[in-house]
């Protein structure tokens, strides 16, 4: 089979395509034919680059989403066969730490992820395992699929973690990116109203259309100042924070109403940033870090798309061999919505 082999760390020009042999599925897996797999700056970019400190292997084969069709079920599988069309989900439990053996059904604090511990979905085929199988619902084009599947059930699930109610008013930092536009829908179809954050113009009204209530260009506005005045001097009950530079933190924080809450996955932006820790305990804010969608999030984001209550923005479907131009697009920050390969 034909897949993008990563044998170095480095830049984009350490993607090769190449004719690597084609996986067969052990015990519990299946093998999937790839339709569609997303680019992801954490998860493909920073992983390509250095490893981004997860303990990476190399040779390695990106792509922790893929979607397509089961060609293959290996032993010990139940409840899938041949045809199915599926995705395959980031992470699976490791099986072996303190937390897996106990089996108190706890998350597992080690897992081991797709395209970054064990090959992944920038290839024509890939072998997973079968218990993080999810189905696509027919007539839903599997690069959508993909791209619902990556940003959509961390939307619900920090929306659920952060305790966001309808009513409450959120802002949505990087409004425009794949979970920002993800947040920006969920958080609008539960019924709250969203402050969109971007840092241009037509980002800004990108969120827009996607239903936010207001916008604001943090690059050229008062952040705070903005929030405050569309809250009446309040401030926002949540803020969805996944950013963190260390230039936007400070405002996205001045925006938080008292006793609001902050989430926050992902750090494109460096990952240390300034905390006002005495306005932190006297308004009683708090700050949360972390979510991952779980079974019934993936669920749900699947049987909404389906429904045509949420879309996922997609910039680009471009076929595999052009993977280094995927990720060189991606790095350049300049497209809006996400870049997907299609083998």
């Amino acid at each position: 089979m034909k897949a993008i082999v990563m044998r170095e760390f480095g830049g984009p020009e350490v993607l090769r395509y190449e004719d690597v042999p084609t996986p067969a599925p052990g015990a519990g897996e299946v093998l999937l034919r790839v339709r569609a797999v997303s680019v992801n700056r954490t998860l493909d970019l920073m992983v390509r680059q250095d490893g981004n400190r997860r303990g990476v292997e190399l040779p390695l084969v990106l792509g922790v989403d893929p979607t397509g069709e089961v060609v293959e079920v290996g032993p010990q599988v139940e409840g899938v066969r041949v045809g199915d069309r599926v995705g395959a989900r980031s992470s699976s439990p490791c099986g072996t730490c303190p937390t897996c053996r106990s089996g108190t059904g706890r998350g597992c604090p080690t897992p081991r992820m797709l395209g970054v511990h064990r090959w992944g979905g920038y290839a024509e085929y890939v072998a997973v395992p079968a218990p993080g199988l999810y189905h696509i619902p027919d007539g839903l084009p599997f690069p959508e699929a993909t791209v619902i599947v990556r940003h959509f059930p961390v939307a619900y699930a920090q929306i659920r973690r952060a305790e966001l109610a309808p009513g409450e008013t959120c802002l949505v930092m990087g409004a425009a990116g794949g979970l920002g536009s993800a947040l920006v829908q969920a958080a609008k179809h539960l019924g709250a109203t969203v402050i969109a954050g971007a840092g241009a113009d037509d980002r800004v009204a990108l969120a827009r259309s996607l239903g936010a209530d207001h916008g604001v260009n943090y690059r050229t506005q008062d952040l705070a100042a903005e929030c405050r005045r569309l809250t009446d001097g309040r401030g926002v009950d949540v803020v969805f924070e996944n950013i963190g530079d260390p230039t936007l933190w400070p405002g996205a924080f001045e925006s938080i109403a008292y006793q609001g809450r902050l989430i926050t996955i992902g750090a494109h932006g460096g990952g240390i940033v300034p905390l006002d820790v005495r306005r932190l305990y006297f308004e009683l804010i708090t700050i949360i870090g972390g979510a991952h969608g779980e079974p019934q999030d993936v669920e749900r984001s699947l049987r909404e798309a389906a429904a045509g209550n949420i879309r996922p923005l997609i910039a680009a479907v471009l076929p595999l061999e052009r993977a280094r131009e995927a990720h060189e697009l991606v790095e350049a920050g300049e497209t809006t919505g996400k870049i997907v390969l299609v083998p």
